[in-house]
């Protein structure tokens, strides 16, 4: 039985968010746009939307993914723009997010700030926007700050990155090892 479901992400900038979770299998569907929650959280945030199948892609890895693709221990002067954030749509997606979170603390330097927030508004990008990563590849911004975050998918987490989205990085030896199979 299929299990389709998704989860919002914030972080850093969409563009390299949406990037991210395009990359990988299991993700059917990544929305770009501006996330908000309650009270103090009340603020869009640059933010994404992932439908995936958790039969293909588990909730624990792709909150992995996100812990290790954005600054999540940093709380910088830009938090209010780049909000490091899980959005639930249910109670037990939230404490399932917050339990994952916390077995992940081991494995960072220095304290996980990545909030889980219930979702309550969102706002897509502009047309023009979306997908930027896979329309603009060569862009210096996609080299500088969405390529290293990819290329630590192939590193890190291969066994769950699209070969097909991610052939152009696939040059290496390193890579091209483990995809010739």
């Amino acid at each position: 039985m299929d299990r389709k479901t998704k989860i919002g992400f914030g972080g850093g900038c969409h563009w390299c968010t949406e990037a991210v979770f395009q990359s990988l299998k299991g993700v059917e569907k990544v929305e770009q746009g501006y996330i908000a929650s309650h009270d103090e959280n009340d603020t869009f945030s640059e933010a994404v939307f992932v439908h995936f199948n958790s039969n293909e892609i588990p909730l624990k890895v792709l909150i992995e993914i996100h812990l290790h693709t954005h600054m999540s221990t940093s709380n910088h002067s830009m938090r209010y723009k780049y909000r490091s954030a899980v959005y639930t749509f249910a109670e037990s997606q939230e404490k399932e997010s917050n339990d994952i979170i916390e077995s992940f603390q081991k494995d960072f330097n220095g304290k996980l700030i990545t909030k889980v927030l219930p979702f309550a508004r969102f706002k897509a990008s502009r047309e023009a926007i979306q997908k930027y990563y896979f329309k603009n590849p060569n862009k210096p911004f996609c080299e500088t700050f969405i390529n290293p975050k990819l290329k630590l998918l192939l590193k890190q987490f291969s066994a769950y990155t699209n070969p097909d989205k991610l052939n152009h990085l696939i040059k290496n030896e390193e890579y091209k090892a483990q995809y010739s199979e």
